[in-house]
């Protein structure tokens, strides 16, 4: 299993195929083992490489919680450079999409193509109040429930209505291997998340990407982010919730190799 000495971390990832990279950053209740339709569906002409964020997955915890997606963004630039690559496509789902979006602001020049999927506005889409109940339940339900009492909650809200049993129970075994610091880390790093002062200032050729029934960010939330971004392009997946690219994952994969073409 290949890993990569970051800072003080051990990050693991899982890669396939030859050609231009494209680095592929999981969501709050994932990690690589949940992109493997498109590790497999997408490595014919390109390198594709899934990580685990500091404290998923195989990666090791950091040693303090992580507070803002730029410490990710630090991490992934690290990780980066330790691949030698001079130059990526980056790959964000959901909380993925924060910290592609953060790293594509900051180091344009690292960034070939940007492609958020199911992105995230964190507390820019909330009250306070409602930012301060949420980073209170996440963090009550990490330090209290079992990792599958929380995947057992959880997923049925990141699919559509009547769900693949088949991915619903694969969803669920993800994310019962959360662990509490990477989840703590992502808890608060949604807590201070708004990124809406910096879209306008990415140039990048991005893809925008929402399956038709997300409930956890809908498609009015991608909406937002593909008027902000003033290079990029709009597709919504039908028939898929918030996890479309393992409910759909060959829809998924054309519309991103579509773009990369």
């Amino acid at each position: 299993m290949p890993y990569l000495s970051v800072e003080d971390l051990s990050i693991h990832y899982e890669k396939e195929g030859n050609g231009n990279p494209i680095i592929i950053l999981h969501g709050m209740g994932n990690n690589s083992q949940s992109w493997k339709k498109q590790l497999a569906g997408i490595s014919e002409n390109y390198t594709v490489i899934a990580w685990d964020a500091p404290g998923y997955g195989k990666s090791s915890d950091p040693k303090v919680e992580l507070t803002e997606f730029s410490q990710f963004a630090d991490i992934l630039k690290g990780f980066i450079a330790a691949l030698n690559y001079k130059s990526v496509t980056l790959l964000g789902h959901s909380m993925g999409s924060a910290i592609a979006l953060d790293f594509c602001h900051r180091f344009p020049e690292l960034v070939d193509r940007l492609i958020i999927s199911d992105a995230t506005r964190g507390s820019a889409s909330l009250s306070m109040e409602e930012n301060q109940k949420k980073l209170a339940a996440r963090l009550t339900n990490i330090n209290t429930l079992d990792p599958k009492e929380i995947a057992a909650q959880r997923v049925k809200e990141l699919l559509s209505p009547n769900p693949d049993p088949e991915v619903k129970k694969e969803a669920e075994r993800i994310m019962s291997q959360v662990r509490p610091m990477g989840y703590r880390s992502v808890a608060y790093s949604l807590f201070h998340l708004n990124q809406m002062n910096m879209l306008s200032s990415i140039t990048t050729r991005t893809l925008v990407i929402c399956g038709e029934f997300d409930k956890v960010t809908p498609v009015s939330e991608s909406e937002i982010f593909h008027n902000q971004l003033k290079n990029s392009e709009f597709v919504i997946i039908p028939g898929t919730g918030h996890l479309c690219y393992q409910e759909d994952p060959y829809s998924f994969n054309k519309i991103v190799l579509d773009f990369l073409k």
